[in-house]
């Protein structure tokens, strides 16, 4: 039987386990990716193991999300990322340089190759045919120094791509279509591999976009061939002779499938507050807005921002609406300069911004409040934007730009302009963003960095109450949020967790600092911990005391960041458990290292209700060692000491 694309990537990775799907494998990594809101942490995490040199191929440390220097300590970290490269001997991006996914792309990225990186839109380096999965910062540490990378077998799910894409519809419709058939959760424990006839109108960045988006699926990673637009893309970026063919066999079978016609495709758009909430432009057209937003890593090629240069040429944004512009990189901001398009878009009423995450982070152009916001971001949960009472949604460059053109929520159809025909370019100026390992240089730490707090081993007895009932798909940004406020203390541990949970109920930190020596836990539904991969969001509440996490089902990442930092992720085995629970309840396990090492179910007993419910762990062997030992980082230390 043939093999597809992800199966001969992982096969050719495999270090143990088997390629059956739901069984644990460790698969060899050759690159990571850290970016600056998720590095520090990985680089404390280095320090603490006494790493001298990196075993992976190629390990780069971006800084692209915390760029705005408001006092010392984004700055201070900055150059404590630069002087941990130099002392662990990896790759630096400065700030300024480029959001972490398209630089890697256009410099670093290799067919063939797998990769971990502490973002979860890592996998948008599927486009170039690498397996590339986002994970927690600590298993990006240990992927660094050598160790391998443990992820249940995912399912993979092909996706047929027949016919063309029509005028004034992108690469940003087709996820966007993938998210309204199989929403926030539908790609959880799959490998999302695009195939089919219709790849052959489909860019490299065309296909980053669509990779980008697949952790909003809540997918693995996702995975494209490499092909003959793969070998162009490199080879417009003079890295023709990385380049390889990686296809899959003609027989190939996958364990889920799905076909798109990209011709019958229209222009989509995800409403407030989900990348799942996905309807056609022209149902919320002429909704009037105030920003518009073209950028980040969902959106980062050269055409997502030419082609919308080339529809406002000659016009006005409205001047109500915020036009802004998040270059992706200094690269493309040198292209777009040189090649005329920044001149439009200036001219048009845009804001040119640093090339960096930006809005899509929360760091600057927060939109004002209650108003509609359009974004080429890939999320839009809420809060994230900076502005607690946003209305992001999320869609194309053309829908975005044609927005901004009317003041209004825009079918970019309905423009009654021809189509601008954009064509890939032959040649590009090449900008070297990136400085390779240098000379040694001893770690530059300033006040705001503290050191990794101390994480106990597991207890025998959890007794709490319930500090927080949440319901279904809380994502990362509500349990630690990101943004100008907050990030800048990703190095302070202490400092950071006082924002914990701070979207979902402002009092959680003062109630769970007179429970964090005796412990407490929190309530969630399905999908708990969706979105970005950030640690923090497992680290702060396991510093404020929380020894366990009960819910109806876990977003990948984040259950694997709870296990690695000790916190006991527990399922409801009958979901309607959950609304049996109230808030401030107190919950006893007892007996709870025995239990996790010999069953996979057990009783938690209500003690304020008078009542017991039965949960399940399903821990793998390796992340019952983390629990009982209290961290992975406790075990990763005896090991590298």
């Amino acid at each position: 039987m043939g093999k597809n694309v992800a199966q001969k990537l992982i096969e050719s990775h495999l270090i143990e386990g088997k390629m059956i799907p739901g069984e644990e494998i460790g698969i060899k990594i050759d690159h990571t990716l850290t970016q600056d809101a998720t590095g520090t942490m990985v680089m404390l995490e280095l320090e603490a193991m006494g790493l001298k040199e990196p075993k992976t191929e190629v390990s780069c440390q971006y800084v692209d999300h915390n760029i705005i220097q408001n006092d010392y300590k984004n700055p201070d970290d900055h150059l404590f990322l630069w002087s941990a490269t130099r002392k662990f001997g990896l790759w630096f991006s400065k700030p300024g340089n480029g959001v972490s996914h398209p630089v890697h792309m256009e410099k670093l990225g290799i067919p063939g190759k797998t990769m971990v990186g502490s973002d979860s839109h890592t996998p948008a380096a599927g486009s170039l045919g690498m397996l590339a999965i986002g994970t927690g910062g600590l298993e990006v540490a240990l992927a660094i120094a050598g160790e391998p990378f443990y992820i249940n077998m995912p399912k993979i799910m092909g996706v047929k791509l027949t016919g063309k894409l029509p005028d004034w519809v992108s690469a940003k419709d087709v996820i966007l279509e993938m998210l309204r058939r199989h929403d926030v959760a539908g790609g959880v424990g799959k490998i999302i591999e695009y195939y089919g006839p219709g790849l052959e109108n489909l860019s490299a960045m065309d296909r980053h976009v669509i990779t980008n988006m697949g952790a909003e699926l809540g997918a693995t990673t996702s995975v494209f061939p490499s092909d003959s637009e793969t070998k162009r893309f490199m080879e417009l970026h003079g890295r023709g002779k990385d380049w390889v063919e990686l296809k899959a066999d003609p027989d190939a079978t996958y364990d889920e499938h799905d076909e798109i016609d990209l011709s019958k495709l229209e222009p989509l758009i995800a409403c407030p507050s989900s990348p799942g909430n996905v309807v056609p432009v022209s149902e919320v057209a002429g909704k009037p807005i105030f920003q518009s937003m073209i950028g980040s890593s969902a959106n980062p090629g050269m055409r997502d921002f030419a082609i919308a240069a080339m529809i406002i040429e000659g016009k006005k944004s409205k001047d109500q609406v915020s036009f802004d512009i998040n270059p992706s990189s200094r690269q493309i901001l040198e292209n777009l300069t040189s090649g005329g398009y920044l001149n439009s878009l200036i001219r048009a009423g845009a804001r040119i911004h640093q090339a960096g995450c930006n809005g899509c982070i929360g760091m600057g152009q927060a939109p004002a409040s209650g108003k509609i916001s359009l974004r080429t971001n890939p999320r839009n949960f809420p809060g994230r934007s900076g502005t607690k009472e946003d209305q992001v949604y999320l869609c194309s460059p053309e829908t975005a730009v044609a927005s901004a053109m009317t003041g209004v929520i825009t079918d970019p159809r309905t423009l009654g302009i021809p189509y601008p025909k954009y064509q890939e370019p032959t040649k590009i100026e090449l900008v070297d963003e990136l400085s390779p390992p240098g000379e040694k240089q001893e770690l530059i730490m300033g006040p705001n960095i503290k050191p990794l707090p101390k994480f106990d081993p597991l207890s025998d007895h959890i007794e709490g109450p319930v500090l927080l009932k949440m319901g279904d798909n809380i994502s990362t940004d509500e349990i630690l949020p990101a943004g100008t406020k907050v990030l800048p203390f990703r190095s302070n541990i202490p400092e950071i967790s006082k924002f914990t949970f701070g979207q979902v109920d402002e009092t959680y930190y003062d109630r769970a600092m007179k429970h964090q020596k005796t412990g407490s836990l929190v309530i969630g539904g399905n999908n708990y911990g969706q979105g970005s991969s950030r640690e923090h969001a497992a680290i702060s509440p396991r510093y404020l005391g929380v020894k366990a996490v009960i819910a109806k089902s876990y977003a990948r990442i984040h259950r694997k960041n709870l296990c690695n930092f000790g916190i006991l992720p527990l399922v409801f085995v009958n979901p309607a458990d959950h609304d049996k629970i109230t808030q401030e309840d107190i919950i006893e396990i007892k007996n709870v290292r025995k239990d996790i090492e010999n069953d996979d179910e057990f009783e938690v007993f209500n003690k304020t209700k008078n009542e017991s419910y039965r949960v399940a762990h399903n821990l793998s062997q390796r992340e019952k060692e983390s629990i009982l030992k209290g961290s992975l980082i406790n075990i990763a230390l005896e090991k590298h000491k």
